[in-house]
This record gives C-alpha cells, structure tokens and sequence, in this order.
C-alpha cells in the first residue's frame, strides 16, 4: 500500500469515528435538510447581529414558553459577538424575569426580578410538570440544540467536510425541521398529538408547527411588521433567523475562538518556516565538513 493510500484509509477511518461520535443524527426515513447559507460559515465567518435580534425575538415569542436556554445568562446578550444588545436593554430584560432566589432571613425561597448575571429561567419547575404540559413529552433545552442535532451528510460528503470546516449541519436541520410539518401522505396515520414533518426522523413529531404562531394556513404572517427592521416576514427568515441565534447560544464566543484559531495557525505557519531555515542552515555546514576534511 503505497503512502497516499494510506493516508487517504486513515481520513475515511477518522470521518467515520468522528461520525459515529457526533451529535444526535437525523434517520428513520426523514429526508435530507437542504443545506443553507450562513454569515457564520468558515474560519473566518461572524454572526450577523440584526439576525441574532431578530432570532431572539422569535425564541421569545414563539419557543420559550416550552424551551428554556437555562445555560445561557441575560448578559451574554450584550457580550462581544452575540446580538449587541446594550447594557441597559439587558437589565431591562432580565428585570421582566422572576427568578427564584433565597433563602431570606425566615429561611423560605422567594422570586425576585431578574439581574443580568442570572440564566435564563426555566420554563416548568421540573420535568413532571413540563410532560404534564406537552402530552407527556418534556420539550429540550435549547442552550446547545444547534450542536447536539445534525443529520447523515452521507460518503464521502462528510470527508470533505472535514477539509472544508462545514459544522452547519445543526442548523441546517432546525431550520429544514421548522419548515418540514405538512400534512401525513395518503393512507399514513398520524396519531393524536402527534404531527406530520418530513425532515424528523420517523416523520412523526409531538411539537406542534412553532411557525404557526407567525403565520396563518395559508403561510401569510399575522403581523406584517412583526421584524421592527423591515425584513421580509417569510417562513424561511424566520426559520433561519431562530437557528443562527440557537447557533450564537449554543456557541456564544464562536467569533473569539475563530480569531485565536487564525492567530494561532499564522504563527505555526511562521515557525515552521523559521524551523525550515534553521534547518538548512545547520544541514549546509554538516554537508560542508566532510569537503574540508578531505
């Protein structure tokens, strides 16, 4: 087996272990999400800030009254990199929140407003309370739903995936998943609380359509102005606009690993060039001595 052979054995055999390790994937007959564009994409890509304002804006309005983000805090929102809210936004925000805190000097708990270094609270008190809530079923956090969800890319797609840094595999799905309910095909039965989605492995989903709550039947939206920026309410931005900021909090200081990231490989690319010249100077005084020898 000459060299490039096995080095081309050991990447498929390092793409496969990695496959198997990685998060969640999507089977049991669910079609493949379309692959989306994202300002995040690459080594070299950013968060697009209007977009994570508007996906937060949708998170709340739409999802947190199931999901929770209980690993994120109110002042990640105004951190380098993330939505750019104000300080001030921020502790406003967090005031509307009860959250619970104590005790108090007669040893009881009690809830007070929120405070910027507080999480986000949970949205039931305990998983009894949130099956009670979703026909039993206890809807997931979302802190790091973007990273523990992804799909089968299939070979040797995820092999170049590798090379070409594509870890959009998360989002690509939650938006496919937000836009995937329609109803079952002909002679499919779909039990009670349970919904028709294309792109959910095994189709059949116990979240009713988030979108729903945006848009009516006919894929209208209720509200026009519902994004104070002006862009276009369509199912498909608001699908993405709520992934890329599930991909912000799942991965809030993304932007400052990229940028260690470039650093660190321009001075690997400057060392070894500095080793490469070490080398040839310290080889051409080794193969100059025998000649002198002589």
């Amino acid at each position: 087996m000459t060299i490039a052979s096995r080095i081309l054995a050991a990447a498929i055999v390092a793409g496969s272990s990695l496959a198997l390790a990685g998060p969640t994937l999507a089977a049991g007959g669910a079609e493949k999400p379309p692959r989306q564009t994202w300002s995040f994409y690459g080594p070299f890509g950013t968060f697009d800030k209007a977009q994570l304002q508007r996906g937060f804006k949708v998170y709340r309005e739409v999802c947190a009254a199931c999901h929770g983000l209980s690993k994120l805090s109110f002042r990640n929102l105004s951190e380098p990199g993330g939505p750019g809210f104000t300080e001030g936004q921020v502790k406003a925000l967090a005031a509307e929140y009860k959250v619970k805190d104590g005790p108090n000097e007669q040893g009881e708990m009690f809830e007070r407003p929120g405070r910027p270094s507080d999480r986000f609270p949970k949205p039931f008190p305990n998983d009894e309370a949130a099956k009670a809530a979703n026909n039993g079923a206890v809807p997931p956090d979302f802190s790091v739903i973007a990273k523990a969800r992804s799909y089968e890319r299939g070979f040797p797609i995820y092999i170049f995936d590798i090379f070409t840094q594509y870890q959009q595999q998360g989002v690509d799905y939650l938006t496919a998943l937000l836009l995937g309910y329609e109803p079952p095909p002909p002679g499919v039965k779909v039990e009670d609380g349970l919904h028709w989605n294309r792109y959910f492995p095994g189709n059949k989903i116990a979240m009713a359509n988030p979108l729903a709550a945006v848009f009516d039947d006919a894929g209208k939206p209720h509200d026009p102005n519902f994004y104070s920026d002006g862009t276009p309410v369509t199912k498909l931005q608001v699908a993405k606009d709520v992934s890329a900021f599930l991909m912000w909090a799942a991965e809030p200081k993304m932007e400052e690993r990229k940028r260690t990231g470039v650093k660190v490989m321009l001075w690997l690319v400057l060392l070894a060039g500095l080793l490469f010249m070490l080398k040839k100077r310290i080889w051409s005084r080794l193969d100059d001595a025998p000649a002198k020898a002589h």
